[in-house]
């Protein structure tokens, strides 16, 4: 199956809005969601979005939900059931994730009288089953681990900024196999909440089957962005701009910076892998494949100032 960049078919401008984890809470009480702040101002971002004339597309992480489901199962509750693959695990919370996101919106929706509606995608990308990271695998997922839970057996884990966390192979996605499915339901002006976690790694030999690992969400987010040409490509996520010497007195917080000054501070170890580099990267992808896309990085409800530099930090060409 091709990837082929759809984004010109459109009426409307398109806007690819990838969010962050503070801004989901446990799918196991969908009542906390009403009660979060930084949820509130996304959805806040998506209506201002579709009011300034674009179409949305959502993408999520899943980090701590499918750790939480992972160390349930690994735990020994069910200790007579087959364990359940990762794969089957991601497309579990994209479903939680994906219905509770839904809901909110299509409340918020009626609520401002907006014709759209939310379409919940189960997202299946294409990965290669040689991919090094099956070998080595890097990919934090769950909560941090301490003497207690750390006695679970067979854990790959490793020492991220937070501690140690448990961690899971990631291959780059190669293909959205959903793509088309996403488009049509643009085309008909619905909300798509999609790529829940990354997306549901599968590999394809004869048939196709899900291979346990968790994609990472911003290279999902920034493949999905330029497979359907988004005329913008927001990541919004609990830090307002991209900010240089992160911690340190030195710091410097960026409105504004080009491609290969971006790439040269990456390059450098500017960006922890575990934190802002893998965002940083999925944010110059789309810059490179697409040259008139703008790309910004803000914090919820800071979307639409962004995109008029009022906020944020934006990525330009050069």
């Amino acid at each position: 199956m091709a990837v082929v960049g759809v984004g010109s078919d459109y009426s409307k401008k398109l806007a690819l809005y990838s969010i962050g984890g503070n801004a989901l809470s446990d799918p196991s009480k969908p009542k906390h969601l009403q009660e979060d702040k930084a949820l509130k101002l996304v959805l806040e971002d998506v209506i201002d979005l579709l009011e300034a004339g674009f179409n949305v597309v959502l993408t999520h992480g899943n980090g701590p939900q499918v750790g939480d489901l992972l160390a349930l199962e690994e735990s020994g509750i069910n200790t007579k059931r087959i364990r359940t693959d990762l794969s089957t695990w991601v497309a579990a919370t994209q479903g939680m994730i994906g219905h509770e996101l839904s809901m909110e919106l299509d409340s918020l929706l009626d609520l401002k009288s907006r014709p759209e509606r939310t379409a919940v995608v189960l997202t299946r990308v294409l990965v290669d089953e040689n991919d090094f990271a099956f070998v080595k695998p890097t990919k934090p997922v769950g909560p941090v681990l301490d003497e207690e839970n750390m006695t679970i057996n067979e854990l790959d884990v490793a020492e991220t900024e937070k501690g140690l966390r448990r961690v899971v192979a990631s291959p780059h996605p190669i293909e959205v196999l959903d793509l088309e499915v996403i488009s049509k339901l643009v085309e008909l002006d619905a909300v798509v909440i999609c790529g829940g976690g990354g997306g549901i790694p599968i590999v394809i030999d004869g048939t196709w089957k899900g291979v346990p690992s968790v994609i990472d969400k911003d290279r999902f987010s920034a493949l999905l962005a330029i497979s359907l040409e988004a005329d913008v490509f927001i990541t919004s996520t609990a830090v307002d701009q991209i900010e240089t010497g992160f911690g340190t007195k030195n710091s410097k917080k960026l409105s504004e910076i080009n491609l290969n000054e971006l790439k040269m501070l990456l390059k450098k170890g500017e960006f922890p892998e575990g934190s802002m580099g893998p965002k940083v990267e999925a944010m110059l992808s789309v810059v490179e494949k697409l040259e008139k896309t703008k790309v910004v990085l803000c914090s919820p409800g800071n979307a639409l100032k962004s995109l008029r530099g009022d906020s944020g930090t934006n990525i330009i060409r050069g």
